[in-house]
């Protein structure tokens, strides 16, 4: 499908009104078919980066050549507001096409060659939560978090990546050393990737729910490959340590199938833990050292802007509390290059033995309620979300109540 968008889009850059010729023309007859760019172009092409030649005219007689290609690029790298990924793909085209932009006077050095391919990401993010649970003191706390993500490629296929972290609390104005949170390495391969390395462990759910992950959103050690279009397939295996509190680490398998298509997405997951820690973490059966969870998620979109998601988790080790879930309605979102851009969810969650590491900004592990969350950009790469939590432990006491209040300021770069 995008080999095909792209050929239509390098013929009508190339094509001035639409001719019956041109159909059995291949606009990338001097680029493998395999190639990364296919992809890139169509990207591009999609948020109204590249354009045709420079002097506004088509030319339909003959294929695109990588000379065209390079004008196309020059033209691109002109542009001063796109957003940062795809001021990396131009950046990348640009290093790929040097030879043609150098003959066309467009500089490209092998030493910036070098350089863009080593892109920095990050953000600064400020966050304040009060938690309480009834009968206790309130807890509030003050988190500042710097944090930076580099991506270097190695060839046309891998690139490593990596996630550094350094924070502290404004409240005791302390400081923490700046942490690896993960590294890894990463192949693609038309519909093929593979991992190694320490990397993100956010299940299915987790990847597009407005509230987060049900059973797990943090990292694991090992390897993941995946492959697919619509229906996609994802193997996971390696070690897990639920941030450092286990002290015999978790041997971690995993497996997931998700399918995305038009308003439908639904997806099915199964997760094995094995370790000694866990018993006295999560409650299970007697003699218990391993934990197997598995889970559904799915969403409907009635429109690009309204959507009804949900996703359910079983633990069949665990002694008490067995299951997590969660129901939400989501309105929009957030995009950090719209300002203002916003959305809204109002979702019931239930986090109880199906949560491995779920994601805790309003609803806490071991209880259930609703969450109502909101988002906003407030100038470009400025990010503003809030979100409140009330519910009631699933261990039903006398002073069961609970309510936690979320809110985040991010600057993006």
């Amino acid at each position: 499908m995008k080999k095909t968008l792209v050929s239509a889009l390098a013929t009508a850059l190339v094509v001035g009104a639409a001719s019956t010729t041109f159909a059995a023309a291949n606009p990338f007859s001097d680029v493998p078919r395999d190639h990364w760019a296919y992809d890139a172009v169509t990207q591009l092409a999609a948020d109204g980066v590249v354009e045709g030649y420079g002097d506004g005219t088509y030319r339909g007689d003959r294929n695109i050549t990588r000379y065209e290609m390079a004008q196309m690029v020059a033209k691109a790298m002109a542009k001063d507001n796109m957003s940062s990924s795809d001021r990396a793909l131009v950046d990348r085209l640009a290093a790929e096409f040097a030879d043609e932009l150098n003959n066309l006077g467009v500089r490209v050095t092998k030493l910036e060659r070098n350089a863009d391919m080593v892109k920095w990401n990050g953000k600064l993010e400020y966050t304040y939560t009060s938690t309480r649970y009834e009968g206790q003191p309130r807890v509030n706390e003050d988190k500042v978090v710097f944090r930076l993500e580099p991506s270097a490629e190695v060839n046309n296929h891998w690139h490593v990546n990596a996630r550094l972290d350094a924070g502290y609390n404004m409240d005791k104005d302390d400081s923490s050393n700046v942490a690896l949170k993960r590294a890894w390495a990463q192949g693609d391969y038309d519909d093929f990737t593979v991992k190694l390395g320490k990397m993100e462990f956010t299940t299915a759910e987790g990847q597009y729910q407005a509230p987060g992950a049900i059973v797990a959103d943090g990292e694991f050690s090992g390897a993941e490959a995946s492959f697919g279009k619509d229906l996609r397939a994802k193997v996971q295996a390696g070690r897990y340590s639920h941030g450092g509190d286990f002290g015999d680490k978790a041997n971690y398998q995993g497996v997931e199938l998700q399918y995305e298509k038009g308003s439908l997405t639904a997806g099915a997951g199964y997760y094995r833990f094995g370790s000694d820690s866990l018993n006295s973490m999560y409650g299970l059966k007697a003699d218990k050292k391993k934990m197997n969870i598995w889970g559904l998620n799915g969403a409907y979109r009635f429109d690009k802007n309204v959507a009804l998601t949900g996703a359910y988790a079983h633990n069949n080790d665990a002694a008490g509390s067995k299951r997590s879930g969660q129901v939400s309605f989501e309105y929009k979102g957030a995009d950090p290059a719209d300002k203002g851009s916003w959305g809204a969810y109002l979702s019931y969650r239930h986090l109880g033995g199906g949560s491995v590491e779920a994601t805790t900004d309003g609803a806490q592990n071991y209880t259930k309620g609703f969450e109502l969350g909101t988002n906003y950009t407030l100038w470009n790469n400025v990010v503003l979300s809030a979100k409140y939590f009330k519910g009631k432990t699933l261990e039903k006491t006398a002073d069961d109540k609970v309510q936690k209040l979320f809110g985040r300021v991010e600057f993006l770069f």
